[in-house]
């Protein structure tokens, strides 16, 4: 009884070391076979988030990125600069290649795969032959599947399926795994060996010639120019850098010239040579008015009258050519101005030019810019200013208008030069909105008001 004891023993630990030494064998065989071929893999794989960046170990598994083509053919080309055998299903293309140290063998064509968007959609990814079995029995589909090749948990490469009485399933029949002609299944079953590389793609998003282009507002004006002051972004523009006759908005500069040449509280006696034609008339021949209460027709209500009379304080080419350096010293390179009321179309500028100006304006000189608005109808003015002006410019009333201008001219269309505040993405921005040769200068800054609403 002792020896027969004894010999039990002994053995169920021979079985057990043989066991045991086969299974860390495996193990062993494996890691050798995995430093040797797979790892280098890995390493070279140009993956998104690499494990040297996270410190962790490199597995075979589902890759989101692989479904991209551009780094699916990266991970491709680099199997085969290092002359790797491996398995390529391009399930895009419903194909599927075999490759021996790096050279295309052969070529399957993919007879089915799992259903996109199903639990059961074959998973793009790098992974390796995990098993292979000549005649598999899915426990779940319940039909035998020749040649399988296990690659990825539930997921095989395998042959035509059959039930178990021998009826073939149709080819809708999946649940994900990879089908291939039985004899192709065959012939792929015996080249590839456990562990090789199996790389899967399934390119969702295909390549098109559509392209997404911010909707611009249809307005009528030929040259625009949309840019914030602070920052010098052009949010939106259209010829802008074109010299093109202003009109008005010449007034803007003239109002600077002399805020900045002209003692304001000078007084200007008005002669015959300043009652030029204008649109409403304020000045009379004699009368006395000083700088700081000419500014106001001359801004508000567009008057060529107070034009004329701030250039003859200094004297008109002495005006003129303060205008032209002034434009000069701010930026304003392709403008060029022949008279102080912008009746002449040789008075020229571009949208990009006039954003210079409202940006001096808006950050050196907004008081300016707030007689525009009808802020400043103040004790300096007469009574005969005083509350009986019109303002002309169409957005006085909105509280986010700081300022701005309008012009006509047949040679320039009509014109407008505004700065607004805005609220974008919780800032309140200055937003210049500068429209030239518009046949509707207030519908086309509305439009492009409403458009910077909806769109930031």
């Amino acid at each position: 009884m002792k020896k027969l004891n004894f010999f039990i023993f002994f053995f169920l630990v021979f079985i057990i070391g043989v066991s045991a030494g086969g299974v860390i064998g495996y193990f062993y065989s494996f890691n050798k076979f995995y430093q040797k071929n797979i790892g280098p893999i890995l390493k070279e794989l140009p993956f998104e988030a690499s494990s040297k960046e996270k410190n962790e170990p490199l597995v075979f598994g589902a890759y989101p990125s692989l479904e991209n083509e551009n780094f699916f053919n990266k991970t491709k080309n680099n199997l085969i600069n290092q002359q790797f055998d491996f398995i390529s299903a391009n399930l895009s293309e419903m194909k599927l290649a075999y490759y021996e140290k790096g050279v295309l063998l052969k070529e399957y064509p993919i007879l089915s795969k799992g259903e996109e968007g199903s639990w059961w959609e074959t998973p793009a990814g790098l992974y390796q032959i995990e098993l292979k079995e000549k005649n598999h029995f899915s426990s779940i589909g319940h039909v035998w599947m020749p040649y399988s090749l296990e690659f990825q948990g539930n997921f095989f490469i395998h042959g035509e399926t059959y039930y178990p009485d021998g009826t073939p399933t149709t080819r809708a029949y999946t649940g994900g795994c990879i089908r291939l002609k039985t004899a192709d299944a065959k012939d792929l079953y015996e080249q590839v060996k456990i562990g090789t590389p199996v790389l899967v793609f399934d390119k969702k998003f295909e390549k098109d010639q559509f392209s997404y282009q911010l909707k611009k507002p249809e307005i009528s004006a030929k040259n625009y120019l949309v840019i914030d002051l602070k920052s010098d972004f052009e949010i939106l523009e259209k010829n802008s850098q074109e010299k093109v006759p202003i009109a008005s908005l010449t007034k803007l500069l003239t109002a600077l010239v002399a805020t900045e040449y002209i003692n304001l509280s000078k007084e200007i006696t008005i002669t015959d040579k300043m009652l030029i034609e204008t649109s409403i008339r304020r000045l009379e021949k004699g009368k006395k008015y000083s700088a700081f209460e000419l500014l106001h027709p001359l801004l508000l209500e567009s008057s060529n009258e107070a034009a004329e009379a701030l250039s003859y304080f200094l004297g008109p080419s002495k005006f003129i050519a303060l205008m032209n350096s002034k434009a000069k010293s701010i930026g304003m390179e392709n403008s060029f101005f022949v008279d102080p009321a912008g009746l002449s179309p040789l008075n020229v500028s571009s949208p990009k030019d006039l954003a210079q100006l409202a940006k001096y304006l808006y950050f050196n000189r907004s008081f300016i810019l707030a007689i525009t608005k009808g802020e400043l109808e103040n004790a300096w003015l007469s009574n005969e200013f005083k509350g009986k002006l019109k303002n002309l410019n169409f957005f006085a009333d909105d509280p986010n208008f700081k300022g701005g201008k309008i012009g006509f001219l047949n040679e320039a269309g009509k014109t407008m030069l505004s700065i607004f505040e805005i609220n974008i993405n919780g800032q309140k921005r200055p937003i210049a909105i500068i429209v030239l040769n518009s046949q509707d200068e207030k519908s086309d800054t509305q439009k492009i008001l409403t458009w910077l609403t909806n769109t930031y």
